[in-house]
């Protein structure tokens, strides 16, 4: 065993500096063009990455794993800082936020209890105050970190459906189980909104048919007309309208439905309002934008994810509450992890508002950041991708070589050549595979698109212009 470089001790500093230089150093090497992809096609990509033993015998060494590393992976990586990587909302890492990456995992505390996290749990408990203060939550509110969106937004809905059979049955979820009339219950969402809907009602035990998806109008929000209809007719049929969800920035268009609009139909019915504000959280930070995300202070619940367009590393999300009590639905004390002596006595023990026991220091990144940049550091950001967005639906607009669905209202650009679906598609695999360039593609009116998701703020109006123009190369092919 090589104890010189077992863990990161005082007696293994030299080692630690050693390995971790060596390793930016890799790092900053393979970084040898703009390209987001070096081509590989998935046979070859296998190819070049396999070895016949992962495990060997006797260990190789860092030196010689190193070396591998160099060869076989660091090359091939996606890389997401590129400006020619637009295809999902997954962002580039601010790199300051990558120095807190370095932090965390050189102290991997975990985020359950006090005394596994001590300075971790006081600077969680400041930067969700600091959240919450921001999307016009008040004293009385909450949230916690969480590894992303969609567990964000199963969390929202656990809480949901836990509060009103509470409040409006009396009945309690977390000891009985579900209601015997649960297959009555109905959670309402955009036809577009994110497959975590989905996914959270299976894991409720509500199964997918408790989700009613709701129609979109020609700019992708959800109908709200339709919307009160379809409540209003499950309250008829005897089903039990419990949540909406309001998506602010759907994954395709990043289309924001109205939530002032939705809040008035959820007081009117008494139902729990949740956003899923994964993609457009970062737009409040925005003077010139913000008022298209009015209205966070009307929710009960809101999913906030910053490894999108606040651009930090996967992974860092949050889910907040209005009103902290309702997370009594996650507690639970064990006497080995969370007393509650010692939660009397003032050690917060984080693991009673969470899905996850183990967890990493995720808010460590949003305090590098946001320290580092400030809010007119971040509305620059902001700022620029949001308007990249809108300089290149014009250029769209104008040439009739492309057809478009709707007007960005955040950073995504949902196009397509005007030609059948297969030029679109090989558009596609060509510019990835022989220009290194990686775009999305989605359906939408059962035609395929392409689609540009603008997270980067080096991204050009000039650049923005070569693709199109290379795009449209291709597709003359």
């Amino acid at each position: 065993m090589q104890k010189n470089n077992l863990l990161l001790t005082k007696d293994s500093k030299a080692e630690f500096l050693q390995m971790i230089t060596q390793t930016a150093q890799a790092i900053a090497d393979s970084l040898y063009d703009t390209k987001a992809y070096a081509g590989l096609s998935p046979e070859a990509l296998k190819k070049a990455v396999h070895v016949e033993n992962i495990l060997p015998d006797e260990g190789e060494g860092f030196n010689n794993v190193l070396s591998a590393l160099k060869k076989q992976i660091l090359p091939n990586f996606l890389r997401t800082s590129s400006t020619d990587y637009m295809a999902h909302l997954h962002s580039p890492a601010l790199m300051e936020s990558i120095a807190a990456e370095l932090i965390i995992a050189s102290f991997n505390q975990s985020m359950d209890s006090w005394d596994q996290s001590p300075v971790a749990t006081e600077v969680e408990l400041e930067v969700i105050r600091k959240l919450c203060d921001m999307y016009g939550y008040g004293d009385e509110s909450d949230g916690v970190f969480t590894s992303g969106g969609s567990q964000s937004n199963i969390s929202a809905l656990l809480f949901a459906r836990d509060w009103y059979c509470q409040k409006k049955h009396n009945y309690d979820v977390k000891k009985h189980g579900l209601p015997e009339n649960y297959k009555k219950l109905r959670i309402y969402t955009s036809e577009i909104s994110h497959f975590s809907m989905e996914k959270g009602a299976h894991l409720l035990g509500l199964g997918y048919e408790s989700v009613v998806k709701v129609p979109v109008d020609a700019k992708q929000k959800i109908d709200v007309d339709a919307l009160e209809r379809l409540i209003e007719t499950d309250l008829q049929n005897g089903n039990l309208p419990f949540c909406v969800v309001a998506t602010i920035g759907t994954t395709d268009y990043g289309s924001i439905d109205p939530m002032i609009e939705i809040s008035r139909i959820c007081r009117k019915h008494d139902l729990w309002l949740h956003a899923d504000a994964a993609y457009a959280s970062a737009v409040i930070l925005s003077s010139k934008y913000a008022q298209r995300v009015e209205g966070f202070s009307c929710c009960d619940s809101i999913t906030v994810d910053f490894h999108k367009m606040f651009l930090l590393p996967i992974s860092c999300s949050a889910v907040l509450l209005k009103d902290a009590s309702d997370f009594e639905a996650l507690e639970l004390h064990a006497d080995y992890l969370n007393r509650e002596e010692d939660e009397e006595d003032g050690y917060t023990n984080l693991v009673g508002k969470s899905l996850q026991t183990t967890r990493r220091f995720d808010a460590l990144k949003v305090w590098v950041s946001f320290k580092m940049r400030g809010k007119n550091g971040w509305e620059e950001l902001i700022d620029t991708c949001m308007e990249n967005a809108a300089y290149l639906y014009s250029c769209l607009k104008k040439d009739s070589y492309f057809e478009t669905v709707t007007e960005p209202e955040i950073s995504s650009v949902v196009f397509r050549i005007a030609a059948d679906d297969t030029v679109n598609k090989r558009v596609r695999r060509t510019l990835i595979h022989e220009h290194g360039v990686v775009i999305g593609q989605t359906v939408h009116d059962k035609k395929v698109f392409l689609k540009f998701t603008l997270l980067n703020p080096l991204v050009t109006h000039e650049k923005l212009d070569s693709l199109l123009a290379l795009i449209k190369s291709i597709a003359d092919k």
